[in-house]
C-alpha cells in the first residue's frame, strides 16, 4: 500500500507494542480523543469534522523543540536514532494545517475525518534535497542511509481534502525553511 486514505486508523494495539511510551502515549491519545469525538458526534447528532495531519514541519513559537520539527531535521541534527522515522515521510507546512481547520470550517458540506498532508519524501531524496539545499551541514549522503532499517509507513493521502477545493500553499523548501531559521534564530 502506497498511500492511506481516511479509511485508515492508527492500530493502537500495534503502536503500544513497537514504539516507546513517550511515542505511544502521543499516538495512542490522539486516535482514541479523535474516535471519541467522532463517536460523540454520531450520538448527539453534531456535526463532527477532524484534521489529520501529517508530520508538521515549518517554523515554530513555542519554547520547546515540536517533537515532528526535532524528528524531521534529524539529517541536520544528526539523530541518528530518529533516521528510521524518515524511510517514507509524509509532512505538511503548519501554516498549510492552520488554513485547512479555517476552510473546513468554512466549507459548508464538511463531513468526517480529513487527512491532510502535502508531501511524502524517502529518506535518500530528503538527504538529497538537505544536502543541497543546506551545505552548511554535515548531511548524510543518500549512499550512506541506504542501511536504513524500520517501518517504512505509507503516505497519507489528501485526496478527500483537495477535492473540496483546498490547495497546500507551501512545500518541502518552505518547511525546512522555517524550521531551520527558527533553530537559528
Amino acid at each position: 500500500m502506497d498511500m492511506m486514505d481516511e479509511s485508515f486508523w492508527t492500530d493502537v494495539d500495534f503502536v503500544r507494542q513497537k514504539l516507546s511510551p513517550n511515542a505511544h502515549s502521543y499516538i495512542i491519545s490522539k486516535t482514541l480523543t479523535e474516535r471519541a469525538v467522532l463517536d460523540f458526534g454520531a450520538q448527539h447528532g453534531l456535526d463532527v469534522v477532524t484534521v489529520i495531519p501529517s508530520f508538521v514541519v515549518g517554523p515554530f513559537i513555542c519554547p520547546k523543540f515540536p517533537g515532528s520539527v526535532r524528528t524531521s531535521l534529524a539529517l541536520v541534527l544528526g539523530n541518528q536514532s530518529e533516521y528510521s522515522f524518515l524511510l517514507n515521510f509524509s509532512m505538511v507546512h503548519v501554516d498549510d494545517v492552520a488554513r485547512a481547520h479555517i476552510f473546513l470550517l468554512e466549507y459548508p458540506d464538511a463531513k468526517g475525518r480529513y487527512n491532510c498532508s502535502s508531501d511524502t519524501i524517502s529518506l535518500e531524496k530528503l538527504s538529497e534535497f538537505l544536502g543541497g539545499k543546506y551545505p552548511e551541514f554535515p548531511i548524510p549522503s543518500p549512499e550512506s542511509l541506504g542501511e536504513i532499517k524500520g517501518m517504512k509507513c505509507p503516505g497519507l493521502s489528501s485526496k478527500k481534502l483537495l477535492e473540496t477545493g483546498f490547495e497546500f500553499k507551501n512545500g518541502v523548501e518552505e518547511m525546512f525553511d522555517g524550521a531551520i531559521q527558527c533553530c537559528s534564530s
